[in-house]
């Protein structure tokens, strides 16, 4: 039996979201990636497959804010409030949230609620 790694298990759980989950123009897709160091989210529209709104903690609007910042949920409670500003900002209100095959805690869980309270509704 050959053991699967983590990142095949959650490519495999990725699928099964996206076959169920469209972004369209009236309630694009809000994906969020994480990688060791940085948490990545972008609002997509999947019917014409464009990238709406972008954010991470590498995006430089973000980078003077986050020196003084400690700890990887308050980063990504960063990174949900500024894709929340940016989606209001081009008349986005409401979205569809994806978390991409992780699991809905932690780093995702900070994003979403910082995105919440600035006023996206998913």
């Amino acid at each position: 039996m050959i053991k699967k790694s983590r990142i095949e298990k959650r490519l495999k759980v990725k699928k099964c979201i996206q076959k169920k989950m469209r972004g369209t123009s009236d309630r694009p897709r809000l994906t969020v990636y994480r990688s060791l160091h940085h948490i990545y989210a972008q609002i997509v529209d999947d019917t014409e497959s464009k990238t709406l709104v972008a954010a991470s903690t590498l995006s430089p609007l973000l980078r003077e804010n986050i020196k003084n910042v400690k700890g990887q949920k308050n980063l990504a409670k960063l990174v949900g409030v500024e894709i929340a500003k940016k989606a209001i900002e081009h008349n986005i209100k409401k979205v569809v949230f994806d978390r991409n095959g992780y699991q809905y805690h932690g780093v995702v869980k900070s994003l979403a609620d910082g995105a919440r309270e600035t006023g996206l509704e998913f």
